[in-house]
């Protein structure tokens, strides 16, 4: 009965709401994830133990993109791992696999808004485009992962998945609220007060902080999309010409260039490759070639 009482008062109230926040914040936060799940929350690259792979090599060439890859060990439930880390990576382009004899096992994941309704058909398709080219790679994890990240550039020119860069939420801020929530009923009204203008104060500051971000991030994604369709309308072109061309070989110095830029890419070495790529166009149509 003292139990009872004590939780239908204003301050039993009170309390249960912060258990329930704090339950929400611990759960939210990934307190219950897998090692796949609790990693990819913050990182757009999971791999496995086992695998030789340079992984901060492998987050550099994916970038920011709302693209995640799981590279698991061989024979791994690829099905399970896309179930597991739903909530985790929910908005983004997820690609399991894992090496086999010569090729890659995969599994599509696209965990894209309103896939099971709207965007079935969208889901569907960046699932099969992701994975274009990579058994190319079988034993080369780093130019497979440079071939995913130009498939996810294709995916975004066609609008079949959405632009911009990956948001990612860490779960200590969530701590955080639940601790201040706690905190704030048992110091009374006083203590809620100054800790709610000091912390709308720091969350617009990092709010305007991070909208400048995301803005230079979406202006290099979109300038990326740009130059990744140049190379692929120039490659149409170069299949016809002799390899000692010399438009041939500035083709393939260009697309060399490419590669090395995806691993730091900045939006003045994207312009420079957008401008060679119209020079380049220029010159093959002055040519005559293709």
């Amino acid at each position: 009965m003292r139990v009872l009482r004590f939780f239908t008062s204003v301050f039993g109230l009170a309390v249960l709401g912060c258990l329930v926040l704090t339950g929400w914040a611990l759960w939210s936060g990934g307190l219950f994830d897998g090692p796949v799940a609790r990693e990819v929350r913050a990182s757009s690259l999971y791999v496995a133990p086992g695998i030789d792979v340079d992984k901060t090599a492998g987050e550099r060439i994916l970038g920011n993109r709302r693209l995640v890859v799981i590279l698991l060990q061989p024979g791994s439930d690829l099905r399970k791992t896309c179930d597991d880390v739903t909530n985790a990576a929910e908005g983004n382009v997820v690609l399991v696999l894992s090496p086999g004899k010569d090729e890659y096992d995969t599994y599509g994941c696209a965990l894209l808004p309103g896939r099971d309704d709207e965007n079935f058909g969208k889901a569907f398709v960046a699932e099969s485009v992701i994975i274009d080219g990579i058994n190319a790679f079988p034993d080369r994890p780093l130019d497979m992962l440079k071939v995913v990240a130009v498939n996810y550039d294709r995916l975004v020119q066609s609008d079949l998945v959405p632009d911009g860069a990956r948001t990612v939420s860490p779960s200590l801020p969530r701590y955080l609220v639940a601790g201040a929530a706690v905190v704030a009923v048992l110091g009374g009204a006083a203590g809620i007060y100054f800790t709610a203008r000091r912390a709308a104060r720091l969350a617009a500051e990092r709010q305007e902080r991070r909208a400048a971000a995301a803005d230079a991030r979406s202006e290099l994604s979109a300038s990326a999309a740009v130059l990744a369709q140049q190379l692929i309308d120039l490659d149409a072109r170069y299949a016809s010409l002799p390899r000692e061309d010399r438009l041939a070989k500035r083709y393939r110095a260009l697309v060399a260039d490419y590669v090395d830029l995806l691993e730091d890419p900045t939006p003045e070495g994207v312009n420079d490759l957008i401008r060679r790529c119209g020079r380049l166009n220029q010159a093959l149509a002055a040519s005559g070639s293709g």
